[in-house]
């Protein structure tokens, strides 16, 4: 499920990961944002799309939960490996990703689908139950036939038991309790959470996470709290509104607990 968002991020957000120079954004840093709904420059750049395989067997699905924070942290993996950053094998796609719309689809593949995805260059991510694969970004129009042909609607997944509550002392990715997504679409929004967190993280907090293997919880806060953390100051993410929900939704919000004021 393809999905856009909307924060402050940096400029180049990426390219001085695993430096000593500042990571958080400043206002003449910022020239647009990748993520607004409305048109700007970043809609001449050449669009490339992150995309996020999940893996899906009929008798063994992974549950709702654990897999959007899989994908969460697989986005997370792919921003923080050494071949995204610097000269890094990666870098120059990630870079080109970040100059334009900041996209992600999310597809779904199982059995010998999931076998040829695994075989293209990526990372794979897992959690307790859910298995993720992310790849460097493609053109918007250009994705490898092994995932161009896998399904992207259908991704419908469920949690066995209730979630249990979010770590408040951990990063949390709060999502909109008025919204109805996909499960494909959900993790597409966690991922854009992760990032936009990770945007505005110093170089220091982005070590200590990294290395605590980026734990995080993902929940659902009722309505009165959800509108408390739209006003908080914590990274929102605003779609644009390609799929399933109207342009300008606020769908999560990002609380890392270096970010809260």
């Amino acid at each position: 499920m393809s999905s856009n968002g909307t924060s402050p991020p940096l400029s180049r957000p990426d390219s001085s990961a695993g430096s000593d120079s500042p990571a958080r954004p400043g206002p003449a840093s910022i020239p647009v944002s990748p993520f607004q709904s409305e048109r700007n420059s970043r809609d001449d750049a050449p669009q490339y799309v992150l995309p996020l395989v999940v893996h899906i067997e009929k008798t063994d699905p992974p549950a709702r939960t654990d897999a959007l924070r899989t994908a969460a942290r697989a986005v997370l993996v792919m921003l923080s490996d050494e071949r995204s950053v610097g000269e890094g094998e990666w870098a120059q796609v990630i870079r080109d990703w970040q100059d334009a719309r900041i996209r992600k689809v999310v597809r779904r593949a199982r059995g010998a689908e999931w076998r040829k995805a695994s075989a293209l260059p990526g990372i794979t991510v897992t959690g307790e139950s859910a298995e993720v694969r992310v790849f460097p970004p493609v053109p918007l129009d250009g994705w490898p036939k092994e995932l161009a042909k896998l399904q992207v609607s259908g991704t419908d997944l469920a949690d066995p038991e209730p979630p249990a509550a979010p770590d408040p002392s951990a990063p949390v990715l709060w999502l909109n309790p008025e919204l109805g997504m996909s499960a494909g679409k959900e993790m597409a929004q966690a991922g854009h959470g992760a990032q936009l967190a990770w945007w505005e993280l110093s170089e220091t907090e982005r070590k200590a996470w990294r290395e605590a293997g980026f734990p995080l919880s993902v929940a659902t806060p009722d309505a009165a709290r959800w509108a408390e953390l739209t006003v908080s100051g914590l990274p929102v993410v605003r779609d644009a509104g390609f799929t399933e929900i109207a342009p300008g939704s606020c769908t999560v919000v990002a609380d890392h607990p270096a970010l809260r004021r």
